[in-house]
Order: C-alpha cells, then structure tokens, then sequence
C-alpha cells in the first residue's frame, strides 16, 4: 500500500473499497463475490490513481469482460472515476483461493465446491485418462454414489455429475 500522501483528497478507505467489491456477484456463480472467489487480488492507490489487481479464473474466460465493468461501476458508487483495473497472470488463479464460506454457499446453490489442490505440482489434471479418481459428494443430498457425465457442465470451469442416489445432476467446480 502506498502512503497517506498518494491518496486523492477524500479518497475511500481500502477497507470501504474491499467491502464494495466484496459486494460484487460473480456474473456466473451470482451466490459468491468476486472477492470470496479470489480474484481480486490487491487494492492500492497509487498516486491518486486507485490500482485493482484481479487475476483471471483462466485466461479464456468469458466472464472478465463484465467483470471488469461491475467492478468499475461499484467503485464508481464510491465516486472513484480513475481505477487502473491490471490483470495479474502470475500466480495463476487457483480454486484453492475461493473463500470458505463460498464453498458453502456454492453447495447450498447446487454445485459442488472444488476440493484443495494445495501447493504441489499434480500432473493428473493434464488428461481425463490420468486424472486421479475422486468423490464428489452430490451438493443435493450428500451422497457420495455421483458419477462423472460431461467434462464440461454449465460453463468450461466446471464438469456435469449425476447423483445415483437422488438422481439428480449437478455441476461439479473443476479444481485447478
């Protein structure tokens, strides 16, 4: 953060400006923040320009575009005009970064939260033939009889599961 003399006259707090974007819904997953999926990353001034770092699900996703407009229109509610929005690649965004309390929210919506990758290098993700097994437990009534149907479920970050026990499908959050 930089110091008190590179903010503009007036200027809001960082804690009033992480609250604001902590109120902006994911255009994909409306349960959760942008915050609470970990995209934003850092909130600085810097002279008198306010500097928005936000990292990317993937470098192809479709949703940035309008992410970035939510976010300058929720700073603009704050009466901040001048916001450099960077994209940050380096790290790459992780699902490990979604916060706690939307994995909940995520399971309570219907969709099965990613389990944490962590920090190790894991290679089984390259190809659906080598990917490790897991149980995804079904979102709807916790059953861990689920099936793998389609790679790719509602948008290309998560995967179609079907419940054998509800029968219900449901999507699954892909880690990475």
């Amino acid at each position: 953060m930089q110091g008190m003399a590179d903010l503009p006259e007036r200027a809001p707090s960082l804690p009033a400006i992480w609250a604001v974007l902590g109120t902006v819904p994911d255009p994909e997953i409306p349960v959760i923040s942008i915050v609470e999926l970990g995209i934003v990353r850092a909130v600085e001034w810097i002279d008198h320009r306010l500097v928005v770092r936000v990292t990317p699900t993937y470098s192809g996703c479709p949703a940035t575009a309008l992410i970035n407009t939510l976010i300058r229109e929720a700073l603009g509610g704050l009466g901040i005009r001048d916001v450099d929005l960077v994209e940050a690649l380096a790290p790459p965004w992780s699902t490990d970064w979604i916060a706690p309390e939307a994995r909940v929210r995520l399971r309570e919506f219907g969709i099965a939260p990613p389990h944490v990758v962590g920090a190790r290098v894991d290679v089984t993700g390259i190809s659906p033939l080598r990917r490790a097994q897991v149980v995804v437990p079904c979102p709807l009534c916790g059953s861990e009889n689920t099936q793998l149907i389609a790679q790719f479920g509602s948008t290309a970050c998560k995967a179609q599961y079907r419940c054998d026990a509800c029968r219900e499908p449901f999507d699954y959050f892909k880690p990475h």
